[in-house]
This record gives C-alpha cells, sequence and structure tokens, in this order.
C-alpha cells in the first residue's frame, strides 16, 4: 500500500534532518544570516505606518492596518507620490495630505477578504451538544455557533488578479478569520477554530482551512503565522497533524490524510533541522535533539513595527537591536507575544531572549505531530513512515524528560541554553538553567500524552497544577508574572485552557478528570457572563474574576473571536452542561 511518491519525499526528507544543525549566527551590522526578505510592498507600508504614526499620533493608531492596506495603482507610481508629499522640517506630513495620499493611492483594508456564506452552516446542526440540557446554555451555544457565519471569509476576486497589489496570500478556499484586527487566517488559532467547527458539524469549511494550510507549505515550506506577505518570516505553534487527525476522526476521510503527508513531512522537518533544532547532553552525557522558537527575521515586525522600533531604541547598539527584533518576532512565532516567560528581567521587554530557550509547549506539540504522523501514515499503510516517527517520538519523549522535566516540581521546565561547550553547539545541561517558574505551557505535556499510563507521575502532575497557584476563579492563568504584558497574569488564552483541560481528561486518572471538569465549568461560565455584558466572545480573559475580558500588550482587547468560540463548542460537546448547574457567576 505505500504510495510511491510520498516514499520519494520521505527519503528526501530524512536525508535532510540527517544534516549538522546550522551553526549560530555572528551578530554583525551586516548579518543577513536566517533572514527571509519581505515584499517591496510591505517594506513600502511600513513607511506609510511610520508616516501615519508622525501624522495621527499615538491615540488610537494601529500599526498593523497600514501594512493591511492595498494599491490602488502600481507599487512605483503610488512610491512616487509618496515621496513628492510635503513635508515639514522634522520630516512629517500633515494628517490633510496624508488622508489625501491614502483616499487616492491605497485600498482600504477588508476589501481584499470578502464575506461568504458557509456552505455547510446550519442554524442548529443535528445533533449538537447532546450532552448540553441546560437550554439557557444552549440558546447562548446556538449564538456562538451562528459566529462562524460572522467570520466566515473569501479572497477577493481583486487579489486573484493582482497578487502583488495585496499584502493578503491568496487562498483558494473559504476562511474563518479571528475576528477585530485580525482579518486573515493565523496558524494555531485554525486548530481551535477547527474544533468549534467540528462539534458545528462544518466538516467542509474545516476541510478547506487545512487545504489552504497545505498550500502554505507548498509555497514556503511550513505554515506561516499568519496569510499576510509579512508573516512569511516565522511560523507558529505547529499542530496541523493535529487538526487531520480531529477532521478523520470526524470524517474518516482517507483521500484527506494521503494528501496530508507529503505536507506534514515537510513541516516536520522545518522544526526540526536548522536553527528550530537544538542538540543538548544530558548529565549522563547522552545527546538529545530538541526544538525552539526561531523566527528569520532581524527587523522590526512589519506589522509592529514603529513599536518595535520604539522597543529597540533603548539598545545602545546594532548588534544588540537586532538580535532583540529577532527574539521579539520569534515570540510571535511561539504565539505568546509577549510575556515574562520570554524574559530575562520580567520587567523589561529588551530582555526577551525567546531563541535562547528551548520551551516545553514546543518540544510538547512536536511529540504529539509525531505521534499524529505515526497514526495517520498507519491508516494509508505508509509503514516505513510510522516506524520513523514512533521512534521519533520515543526519543523525544526521552529527551522532554532527561532535559526539561523536573521531579521536585512535577512540571516539565523550559530551558535556558547557556554558551554551547563545544565547536559543534553541543549544549550540556545543568539544573540551573531550568526556569523553575511555573507556566500554563509547562502542563502542555499532558495533552501530547506523554505519561501514557504513567498513573503515578500523571498524579503528580495534578497536584502540581492544583498547588502551582495558576488555577483562578475563571480559568487557568498564564503566568504568575503581573506584568502588563498580555499573556502574563491575569490573562487567561482559550488554547492553554482547552489543551490542559483535554490532557488532563484524557489521562483517565479520576482525579485529573474531576479537575478538567472543574476548569472546564469556570471557563464557559467566564465566557457567558461576559457574552451576556458585552455582546461578544474575547481572544483572552482575566481568570481572576467570572465574566471580565484580559488587557495589557500592545494593541487594544479584540472580540469575534475565532478560538474563544471553537474552544466553548468544543467544551461544552465533551463536558455539556446539567439543567440544573448555574450558569451565571456566584
Amino acid at each position: 500500500m505505500e504510495n510511491p511518491t510520498i516514499t520519494v519525499i520521505f527519503t528526501l526528507f530524512i536525508s535532510l534532518t540527517a544534516m549538522n544543525m546550522t551553526k549560530a549566527e555572528r551578530c554583525t551590522s551586516v548579518d543577513k544570516s536566517h533572514v527571509i526578505p519581505t515584499t517591496p510592498l510591505v517594506i513600502f507600508l511600513e513607511k506609510v505606518q511610520e508616516a501615519a504614526l508622525q501624522s495621527y499620533g499615538h491615540k488610537g493608531f494601529d500599526p498593523k492596518l497600514y501594512v493591511d492596506m492595498s494599491l490602488k495603482h502600481n507599487l512605483s507610481l503610488t512610491v512616487e507620490a509618496f515621496n513628492k508629499l510635503s513635508r515639514s522640517l522634522n520630516g512629517s506630513i500633515s494628517a490633510h495630505d496624508l488622508d489625501v495620499f491614502i483616499g487616492k493611492y491605497l485600498g482600504v483594508v477588508d476589501e481584499d477578504l470578502v464575506y461568504v456564506e458557509p456552505v455547510d452552516y446550519v442554524a442548529e446542526p443535528e445533533g449538537f451538544l447532546p450532552k448540553v440540557k441546560n437550554s439557557e446554555v444552549r440558546t447562548w451555544a446556538l449564538e456562538v455557533h451562528s459566529l462562524w457565519k460572522n467570520l466566515s471569509r473569501k479572497v477577493s476576486d481583486k487579489v486573484l488578479e493582482k497578487p502583488e497589489f495585496y499584502t493578503l496570500l491568496p487562498l483558494k478556499n473559504p476562511v474563518i478569520i479571528p475576528g477585530s484586527r485580525f482579518r486573515e487566517v493565523y496558524y494555531w488559532d485554525s486548530y481551535w477554530v477547527i474544533r468549534g467547527l467540528l462539534a458545528s458539524k462544518m466538516y467542509e469549511t474545516a476541510k478547506g482551512i487545512v487545504t489552504n494550510l497545505f498550500s502554505l507549505i507548498d509555497q514556503f515550506g511550513y505554515v506561516l503565522n499568519g496569510s499576510r506577505a509579512y508573516y512569511s518570516n516565522r511560523s507558529q505553534p505547529p499542530v496541523l497533524a493535529a487538526m487531520i487527525v480531529e477532521i478523520y476522526n470526524r470524517t474518516g476521510d482517507l483521500d484527506l490524510v494521503k494528501g496530508s503527508l507529503p505536507a506534514l513531512l515537510k513541516e516536520y522537518h522545518f522544526w526540526n533541522s536548522g536553527v528550530h533544532k537544538v542538540t543538548i547532553q544530558d548529565a549522563q552525557g547522552s545527546n538529545h535533539s530538541l526544538s525552539r522558537y526561531y523566527a528569520m527575521w532581524n527587523k522590526p515586525r512589519p506589522e509592529s513595527s514603529t513599536i518595535d522600533g520604539e522597543t529597540a531604541s533603548k539598545l545602545p547598539n546594532i548588534c544588540g537591536k537586532k538580535q532583540l527584533y529577532r527574539d521579539l518576532a520569534s515570540a510571535a512565532e511561539s504565539g505568546w507575544d509577549f510575556s515574562s516567560r520570554w524574559m530575562r528581567n520580567q520587567s523589561d521587554l529588551t530582555t526577551t531572549s525567546t531563541t535562547s530557550i528551548l520551551p516545553v509547549d514546543l518540544n510538547a506539540f512536536l511529540l504529539k505531530m509525531e505521534l499524529d504522523i505515526a497514526f495517520l501514515a498507519n491508516l494509508v499503510g505508509e509503514s516505513s513512515i510510522v516506524a520513523h516517527f514512533t521512534e521519533a517520538s520515543q526519543n523525544r519523549q526521552k529527551a522532554m524528560n532527561c532535559i526539561l522535566w523536573n521531579t521536585e516540581m512535577g512540571q516539565w521546565l523550559d530551558y535556558w541554553l547557556g554558551n554551547s561547550n563545544t565547536s559543534e553547539d553541543i549544549y550540556k545541561w545543568e539544573d540551573l538553567h531550568q526556569n523553575k517558574k511555573s507556566f500554563a505551557s509547562n502542563f502542555v505535556p499532558l495533552w501530547a500524552e506523554l505519561l501514557n499510563s504513567d498513573d503515578i507521575t500523571t498524579q503528580k502532575v495534578v497536584q502540581s497544577l492544583k498547588s502551582s497557584g495558576l488555577i483562578q476563579p475563571a480559568g487557568i492563568a498564564m503566568t504568575l508574572s503581573n506584568t502588563g504584558q498580555q499573556w502574563d497574569f491575569p490573562n487567561g488564552w482559550p488554547p492553554l485552557q482547552h489543551i490542559i483541560i483535554e490532557g488532563l481528561s484524557r489521562s483517565g486518572l479520576e482525579e485529573a478528570r474531576a479537575l478538567a471538569e472543574d476548569i472546564a465549568v469556570r471557563w464557559i461560565r467566564t465566557n457567558y457572563v461576559a457574552y451576556k455584558k458585552t455582546g461578544a466572545m474575547h481572544e483572552k480573559y482575566d481568570v481572576t474574576k467570572c465574566g471580565a475580558y484580559g488587557g495589557g500588550g500592545e494593541y487594544v482587547p479584540q472580540t469575534g473571536f475565532g478560538w474563544a468560540n471553537g474552544v466553548v463548542l468544543a467544551l461544552l460537546e465533551e463536558f455539556g452542561w446539567p439543567e440544573d448547574l448555574k450558569i451565571d457567576c456566584y
């Protein structure tokens, strides 16, 4: 049953992964290593963004708005007109002149993606959330289900006709956007969107989303952070294989499984070679391979160019600024942008050092990817792939337990890379480099079923989570540090709630299942109460109080919201809601 095309790709993949890790970059003022260039359009729109900040001021300013604009005329004509605008002594353009220029030469955001009715949406799907017995909760769940219609888009024909006029990447199938300022597809958001779509019985829409992601891998070799040209220098947490498994479990679609394997092998190579791959020697002298986040970029992120420039202005030299830009973009690749988790000094964003950390969550996602690829390959008879990825998963489990596991804390811990001890860039493990702080990400290995049937260690992890301080009245906090960054206390984010709840629930321990249900009730309740107060689902919530949405970070809180909707629907499908259980805050 082995497919010859997949076998060839697999053989190529094996030979590539055997290559040595690229040497760590030297920081010089002309360093261009590990950088994927952006497009001339993005570079120009960054200049418009900078001019807009000077002209309009900080109040209500969103830098992303400007790099999402499109051209009405060709780029050279537009640049010429922009360069001819009158400027004051400090180089700024009057707000009026910039308004006129934008109106004449640039297209408004939202015209590149247009509304489309999902083909498989029905107001009340057959068999929808059978475990939800409470009529109040069912009515709300149907309203959340109806939000898929609001968030459904397709790429405009204009983008397909003149792609060079847009930063949006042309995708073939309709998409579900997160909402508000996020007007395009995002990688890891899509996993929880799909979990919600499956609860809503919207299987075709879910398949269309993963097919779009395959096309990004075909073009770039990995799934981009989001479907814009300015995201081409980084990915996001790798959960595509998990999407395929979930869709297959509902639909039994073997054609989708077969078609997914070449893309998944390419993506796996991206995360396990070059700058993402790190070799580390444990206390017994054995070498292990683990992965890290590492954006291929050393300039301000275009969608936040003015903000990153301002942050880096506190650093004295070009070398330090370039490294900070890479670490900020790498934190965006992690999805946790931004958090004290990545900072050497939690009160100073300029100490962000994401590329110097072996993160628990990324390696747990990759472990799950290895297990998922083995599962999918087995379905279609690709036995050599099954064997390879089974072995890879065993190696990663061993590596995570040797390098990241901390027995005293009962958690897996992020590991800070010191200087490598050899010319081959092999790092030597030292206990003092484990980050002994409790983060929600420390518990992601539960989701990857790292413990399998090890009930004693599972019990230890459950006790550790209970005593960590992360479990709050309305869900799980991301960290215990209140820094004002949006991935820090008191914020709780939908994906981590779901990952930890599902990991606990799957473990088989009664105590873990009870804790999962308790956290799920807290999370569903706070989403419901916030929805009733504000009329919206939110991207994040303040877990210290029921019904409060989150804040902090570099943009105003967003509503919509793709992954919040998906997590609530998936949790209601799993746990239901009894008729007599109160839904309002106590």
